[in-house]
């Protein structure tokens, strides 16, 4: 019988098995809008993706990160937020169900109250000064992603290449995302962290 219930206990998913607070450092992730509306947003006839928006690079998210590993979907006792506070992310994060979604998958295992992890996320974002001839970017040019690269960390000199990775989907310019201290601080990323994308043609589709 014991062996019975020991084989159900280990057989049981991990789902939610992570601890809030417990982890080493943050991840901050912007996103290139244009590319998430190619591949997902357009399809879907999301917000973020009207023309009136103009975004360039939104907060994807601020993820707990460990040098090795990453918890999510913690259990916690804080208070979800309610639809009006997600819906204030929405002017970064270009919808309040990105926000509701990054709460649940990630800000659940900060250990803070859904307002202070919100409130850290947008000071996270704000503490990165994005690189004006990206942001302004009219027209499509292929370039290597190292160039993103070398651009954020000429707008923002705390940082080195250990300290920032690009990523790319389908051949197109993904995402910036940016290791931090828990007191957003600027560190190096560790090795899960660390996936450069290596194109030397990646598509960075303009500004909408």
């Amino acid at each position: 019988m014991r062996w019975c219930l020991a084989l159900a206990v280990t057989a049981l998913p991990a789902f939610g098995g992570d601890r809030p607070g417990e982890f080493d450092y943050y991840v901050l992730s912007l996103g290139w809008s244009p590319t998430w509306c190619a591949l997902t947003g357009d399809a879907r006839g999301d917000e973020q993706c009207d023309a009136r928006r103009d975004y360039s690079f939104t907060l994807h998210g601020l993820w707990p990160q460990n040098d090795i590993g990453w918890p999510e979907y913690c259990r916690t006792t804080a208070r979800d937020p309610s639809r009006r506070e997600t819906a204030e992310m929405a002017d970064i994060m270009g919808s309040g169900g990105l926000a509701w979604h990054e709460w649940k998958k990630h800000g659940r295992c900060s250990g803070l109250a859904a307002m202070d992890y919100f409130a850290l996320a947008r000071r996270g974002y704000e503490s990165i000064t994005l690189p004006p001839l990206l942001t302004a970017l009219d027209r499509d040019v292929k370039l290597p992603a190292r160039v993103v690269e070398d651009a954020f960390i000429e707008a923002n000199p705390a940082l080195s290449r250990t300290m920032i990775t690009v990523t790319c989907e389908e051949g197109r310019i993904d995402e910036v995302r940016i290791c931090l201290t828990k007191d957003l601080a600027p560190r190096d990323c560790g090795q899960d962290a660390q996936r450069d994308c290596r194109m030397q043609d990646a598509l960075m589709e303009k500004v909408r």
